[in-house]
């Protein structure tokens, strides 16, 4: 599936009606894949589309605060063409570099489609800016010397850092701990760094039950079961999209959430989706400083405030991510004010740039891969029923984050030296 995005803005309206605004060249085209189908679209995909499509819309006309506003990017109109992630990504991807010709490539939520297009990315030297998927193996493993592909969004190591961090300050005892992950790279690293933590910060927890469905099961009667009967004070699950509604679904009425302390590192998407079936004290993340814990600043109130007057609702943290990838771009490509993606390239190489999350750094992967910090909650409803975290611990990109000179896994390992979490 491809839908095709062509914002216009004021300029573009001006044009459309009969005007004759002059632009500083032909638009710039962004690839953008996304859930469109699927159990993630609605949780992820359609936030993160309505995230690039309010943000677009406002860097065209000129309408974005500072620090970008300038008009589109380097005064040039930006375009969109959608296609859906729920598809083969590597043809996807090759179709978008061969056959569309985009200038650049903005998008990308499972870890797995991460991983089959990043070498892509080099090989046909095309920019890339991954925009949410977590696993740490993209730098790592997957390309190790990278020249045109990028993550604006840091990697799920933070999640599971936090989380542990999380648990031991609110007092949660964690003798006995178990997980439910999707057995996948996104999982799979989700629950090594967890339990990494765990052994890092000498919690003594015992681990009751690993649990590892597939991703995209649905069903999770049994593993619910296990964890019901594994004793477990603790949960850790890095479920997201449609696997993760389905087990809110499934295991709050079995009073999964009452036994246990339950965190969810993505369960800020699901709040506004079901806002009455979540239980009020489930440990809440948002993969970052996102949405309900997103800094008090002139970008991340007009971000709120615009996404919400246009689509009803606020912005889950899958549409700040995508507006935090295309400001990174944005800001990349006018530091190089060129369109050469080599000198675009360089330009995002270590670039330290504001978003509606806070600053971003690339400071990490040989300067493509972003740290940010982490927050967890826990979740309630206000006096007049919406949805909101409270008990808000927050940990800065220092205390969550390995140094570029290690990976996840060996910092982990080695009890988090240099770690600073003051």
């Amino acid at each position: 599936m491809k839908l095709r995005t062509l914002t216009l803005g004021l300029a573009g309206a001006a044009v459309a009606a009969g005007g004759a605004m002059a632009q500083d060249g032909d638009p710039i085209e962004l690839g953008i894949p996304v859930f469109l189908s699927g159990a993630a679209s609605g949780p992820f995909g359609l936030p993160q589309q309505n995230g690039a499509t309010v943000l677009i819309e406002a860097l065209n006309a000129g309408e974005v605060p500072a620090p970008y506003d300038q008009v589109g990017i380097n005064g040039r109109q930006v375009e969109a063409t959608y296609v859906d992630e729920a598809a083969d990504p590597v043809q996807e991807y090759r179709n978008l570099v061969e056959r569309d010709e985009v200038d650049a490539v903005v998008g990308y939520t499972s870890s797995g489609n991460c991983k089959a297009v990043a070498p892509l990315a080099e090989e046909l030297q095309q920019l890339t800016v991954l925009v949410d998927c977590g696993t740490p193996q993209i730098f790592e493993s997957v390309v190790t010397d990278p020249t045109y592909l990028f993550r604006t969004g840091p990697t799920g190591t933070i999640d599971s850092v936090g989380a542990v961090r999380y648990l031991m300050d609110t007092g949660v005892d964690m003798s006995r701990v178990a997980g439910i992950n999707q057995n996948y790279a996104w999982g799979q690293d989700a629950w090594a760094d967890f339990t990494g933590s765990l052994e890092a910060l000498e919690t003594g927890s015992d681990i009751t039950t690993e649990q590892f469905p597939q991703v995209f099961a649905g069903q999770y009667g049994a593993e619910v079961s296990a964890l019901l009967t594994s004793g477990a004070n603790a949960i850790h699950t890095s479920f997201w999209g449609g696997d993760l509604e389905a087990f809110i679904l499934q295991a709050a009425p079995r009073g999964l959430f009452q036994r246990s302390a339950v965190v969810m590192t993505t369960g800020e998407a699901a709040m506004q989706r079901l806002p009455d079936e979540i239980p009020e004290g489930a440990i809440i993340g948002a993969r970052g400083p996102y949405s309900y814990f997103a800094p008090d600043t002139e970008l991340a109130n007009w971000f709120r405030e615009t996404y919400e007057a246009e689509y009803g609702n606020p912005p889950s943290y899958p549409a700040w991510k995508m507006a935090q990838a295309i400001l990174g771009l944005k800001a990349a490509w006018e530091k190089a004010d060129s369109d050469d993606p080599a000198e675009i390239a360089a330009a995002f190489e270590n670039l330290e740039f504001e978003t509606p999350a806070g600053t971003v750094r690339m400071a990490i992967g040989n300067g493509h891969q972003a740290i940010q910090g982490i927050a967890y909650g826990t979740y309630a409803l206000d006096d007049e029923g919406n949805p909101t975290v409270e008990n808000v611990i927050s940990y800065n990109a220092e205390c969550v984050n390995p140094p570029a000179d290690q990976t996840a896994a060996e910092w982990i390992e080695a009890g988090f030296p240099g770690a600073d979490c003051e």
